[in-house]
């Protein structure tokens, strides 16, 4: 990768500015020509987790029908490969530590008495950006079909797009007061008020305007305290509808209820005019955007998730844990050691009293919550995954 290559945040926010000027950014064109929503909430199909924010985005503005999203190496390892002359797309992340192997003076590689390479931990002093390249399921051969994946998906889930939205209002113990023509949220009276339901002419329209104006809401300074007092069309006011439009484009995704913004042009041309000065002012509306996307589809299932944690202290043949950028595939177990495959198909064997042992149990018994940010275990650390474009 080179290294003048510019950064996710300078990249993407080249292309929003472009798609804002021509009206077909996610904001302004919610759904495609097939009918399909524009954004699809991007996971990655091997741990059924999605991406950080910023990485949501980019994976998103690709605006691919198909959810999934793996590197080169992550879909070998699951028996595909990337179409020849297909592109990747970069995302970016934070990179702790790497695993290295192990070696002699003489630069030689440690194997053990089984013959794999011994490998390290190895922090690093300061958190790095690490980069990948991903590809979303329609560039790869030999795939599970779309359709397979989603039935599969869907099965697991008990409530329609509608119920889950209903559920979102409840659980987020907002105030909410029908009646009047406008949408919006007071922040001296911390409530949001809305038309009344039929007015919106669909159930689905009135979710994603109570979902953006929920978005707003976690902004009081009894929750997430962003800055609320800008004037409309002021760049303040601009910049917390930048993050409110973003953290509803992702709820709406999660739900699959969709989004639906509405923008205005004042809107268009402060964000063109802020992402032009300030381009990595969309990495920290990102970021603020999925701390709105975890506080709302977190609400009141945390005291659930916690009662029905449970804490393991071994593994199973054939697990997969996703560990400081990497996944790793038990490929054997014994009373005190454990053998593993990572994506790029190194196996390694790893002793109960090795530092990698006990980082993989504590990701094991204590994955990253169900929301965003999860894009690290599809970082392409080995020189190959380094190409923009694989094929066969």
């Amino acid at each position: 990768m080179s290294k003048n290559f510019k950064a996710l945040p300078a990249q993407l926010s080249e292309k929003l500015i472009t798609e804002l000027k021509e009206g077909t950014s996610l904001f302004q064109k919610p759904y495609k020509e097939n009918g399909m929503p524009a954004f699809v909430m991007p996971l990655n199909p091997t741990t059924g987790k999605g991406y950080s924010a910023l990485n949501a985005i980019a994976l998103g503005m690709k605006r691919y029908d198909d959810p999934r999203w793996l590197s080169a190496d992550a879909a070998r390892f699951a028996g595909s490969l990337v179409k020849k002359g297909e592109t990747g797309t970069l995302i970016e992340f934070p990179k702790k530590n790497d695993i290295q192997a192990m070696r002699t003076p003489e630069g030689e590689k440690i194997r053990g008495e089984d013959g794999v390479t011994q490998t390290r931990v190895v922090e690093y002093d300061k958190v790095q950006q690490g980069k990948a390249f991903l590809f979303n399921g329609e560039q790869l051969n030999d795939f599970e079909p779309l359709e397979k994946f989603l039935e599969k998906q869907n099965a697991e889930q008990t409530l329609s797009p509608i119920e889950r939205a209903e559920k979102l209002l409840t659980d987020s113990k907002a105030v909410i007061i029908h009646g009047g023509e406008e949408a919006f949220y007071d922040h001296k009276r911390d409530a949001i008020f809305l038309p009344e339901r039929p007015a919106f002419g669909s159930e689905t329209k009135y979710y994603q305007a109570a979902i953006h104006q929920l978005a707003h809401w976690t902004g009081h300074e009894s929750r997430q305290n962003r800055q609320m007092n800008g004037k409309f069309g002021s760049m303040d006011y601009a910049r917390e509808e930048l993050r409110a439009a973003i953290g509803a484009m992702l709820i709406g995704g999660e739900l699959k209820i969709g989004h639906n913004f509405g923008l205005h042009a004042s809107y268009s041309n402060t964000w063109q005019k802020i992402l032009k000065e300030e381009p990595f002012e969309i990495a920290k509306a990102a970021r603020d955007a999925q701390k709105i996307y975890s506080t709302l589809i977190n609400a009141g299932q945390k005291k659930e998730l916690k009662q029905a944690a449970q804490v393991s202290t071994g593994f199973k043949k054939d697990e997969v844990i996703n560990y400081s950028g990497n996944t790793y595939k038990v490929i054997d177990t014994k009373p005190k050691s454990i053998k593993v495959e990572d994506a790029s198909g190194l196996k390694i064997s790893v002793k109960d009293s090795d530092g990698l042992y006990k980082s993989l149990l504590e990701a094991k018994n204590n994955p990253r919550e169900p929301d965003l940010g999860a894009s690290e275990e599809q970082s392409q650390q080995q020189g190959e995954q380094k190409k923009a474009k694989i094929g066969r």
